[in-house]
């Protein structure tokens, strides 16, 4: 059942499941809280699962105004403690991974470990890592007509031919309004620090078959960044959540409660 939490001018919509120390789920740019359906009942029985949809994003609530990467670190901030959390571990996917890295920048305090999914690093744009950048805002721009294609970007044929029904899974993600053109535009928005100025122990996850965020693109952060480990997903696209959500489960697991992983 949805809950809210009232966060400063925002009005949170937010899910969780589950008992043990808090971990907050991040989605990603044209998603809600609804991609980690598959995902979170592989985590609950170790955590205290949150997920929640970002502004612009779901139903979460907030003024109709352009907002700032800076904002959404300083919304989950304000959920984690509004939930009476000192701190959480924090899981971020693509977009949600920019998200995941701003919070642990803005407000290090706020995160224990940090799970960073098939994201880029901070503060550089997407467009300067991967030659294909532009190509991909192209057909985000030509949404509805272009999600089965866009759903190529994401998941490997492979895996849409075994759930063809993904082809059309971009058709109604956001439809072109004042909310997705928000929404478009805080995506573009970064931080001046950077990924080296992360202290909490990190782990970093890529798909082997990204196309939106290649992984050698997601993995070299791992050199950037204090304590962090790397896994590459072999076989797996951009959406791990929904492509292997046990084994993504397995990985995290292991690195946020190594000694109790079968716990």
């Amino acid at each position: 059942m949805t809950e809210f939490l009232q966060a400063g001018e925002v009005r949170i919509a937010f899910d969780r499941a589950g008992e043990g120390p808090p971990l907050v789920l991040m989605h990603g740019a044209e998603a809600t809280r609804q991609m980690f359906a598959a995902l979170v009942p592989h985590l609950a029985s170790h955590f205290t699962v949150i997920t929640y949809d970002q502004r612009d994003c779901g139903e979460t609530e907030a003024p109709e105004q352009a907002s700032t990467l800076s904002d959404l670190a300083n919304d989950a901030q304000r959920l984690i403690g509004g939930l009476g959390f000192r701190r959480a571990h924090v899981f971020g996917s693509s977009f949600g991974g920019r998200v995941a890295q701003a919070l642990a920048l803005m407000h290090p305090r706020a995160v224990d470990h940090l799970v960073l999914g098939s994201t880029w690093p901070l503060p550089r744009p997407l467009e300067e890592l991967c030659p294909d950048a532009r190509r991909l805002a192209e057909v985000r721009r030509g949404l509805p007509g272009t999600a089965e294609e866009l759903a190529t970007w994401f998941f490997p044929e492979a895996f849409l031919a075994q759930r063809p029904e993904l082809r059309r899974f971009f058709a109604n993600a956001r439809p072109a309004s004042p909310r997705s053109a928000r929404r478009a535009a805080t995506v573009q928005t970064a931080l001046d620090s950077g990924v080296a100025d992360i202290v909490a122990p990190t782990l970093l996850l890529a798909g082997e078959l990204d196309r939106v965020v290649p992984a050698s693109v997601t993995l070299a952060m791992a050199a950037r960044i204090r304590n962090a480990d790397a896994v590459l997903l072999p076989a797996v696209g951009h959406v791990t959540a929904m492509q292997v959500p046990e084994a993504l489960a397995r990985h995290m697991v292991h690195f946020l409660k190594p000694t109790g992983a079968d716990a």
